[in-house]
């Protein structure tokens, strides 16, 4: 008398079930090492409290299209949870597991390395979705902001400028040899892009030159995109374009040189 055999599960669905594990492991290391919740969402939105109570930023900002100073630094401090994740987050923790190992380990298992990348960016795009609905809505019910009036523009302006900036992560992550540089190269980084994205002086107020500068790097891209999502245009094509371009070039040169070991 024969035993029936069970048959063996599909090696896709092993795949499957193993990388969902990989981002659910991934998403809770993300959580516990504190610098995206921390700081690209805590510091931000205690930011964002503070500026709504300052009563002088509810002026509107001459060639800001109506809009006030407060409006403007709504979708500055979304794209500062993008930058945090992308030259904090995102980099350090990759360059931290090629340094002690674990990729090179990684790539004797079935799972392979390539899928911790795909749930470390699985896990900084759930936690920049959940800061940006945050943002919005203590805006809106907090201080009285208006949501974007085009909201397709302003959930594709999004997007490109989250793959934008993770693509940057990437790129850093795949340059810098361990957790140190990494850290290094993402502060360097972060401080000028968040200049161009007009956190310290809006957009609208800098001198020319630095205005066109702006246009052109990835967070003066993203906020030129939001201010016409805000303002109920849908975004032109330039800062779009602008956000594609750093995504696709990016990712390229990340994926092409990076390092497992």
């Amino acid at each position: 008398m024969s035993v029936p055999r069970t048959a063996a599960p599909p090696v896709t669905a092993a795949r499957g079930s193993a990388t969902w594990r990989l981002i659910k492991t991934e998403s809770t290391l993300c959580v516990r090492d504190k610098v995206g919740p921390l700081w690209g969402i805590g510091f931000p939105l205690i930011l964002l409290i503070i500026l709504g109570s300052v009563s002088d930023l509810r002026q509107p900002v001459e060639a800001g299209g109506g809009l006030t100073y407060f409006d403007l630094y709504v979708p500055v401090l979304i794209l500062f949870n993008l930058a945090v994740l992308a030259t904090g987050s995102l980099p350090t923790t990759l360059a931290g597991y090629r340094e002690n190992g674990v990729l090179r380990r990684m790539r004797t298992t079935p799972v392979g390395p390539a899928r911790v990348l795909a749930a470390q960016l699985v896990a900084n795009f759930a936690i920049a979705v959940v800061a940006m609905v945050l943002f919005l809505a203590a805006a809106r019910f907090g201080f009285g902001v208006d949501l974007p009036k085009h909201l397709l523009g302003f959930a594709l302006a999004w997007l490109l400028a989250a793959a934008a900036l993770l693509a940057i992560g990437l790129l850093i992550a795949a340059l810098a040899p361990g957790r140190g540089p990494a850290t290094a190269i993402g502060t360097v980084l972060f401080f000028p892009m968040m200049f161009f994205a007009g956190l310290w002086i809006p957009i609208p107020l800098m001198p020319p030159l630095l205005r066109n500068i702006a246009h052109y790097t990835p967070l003066g891209a993203g906020m030129r995109a939001f201010q016409d999502a805000f303002l109920g245009h849908f975004p032109s094509a330039v800062p779009l374009l602008t956000l594609a371009a750093y995504a696709v070039v990016c990712a390229f040169v990340a994926v092409r040189w990076f390092r497992w070991e």
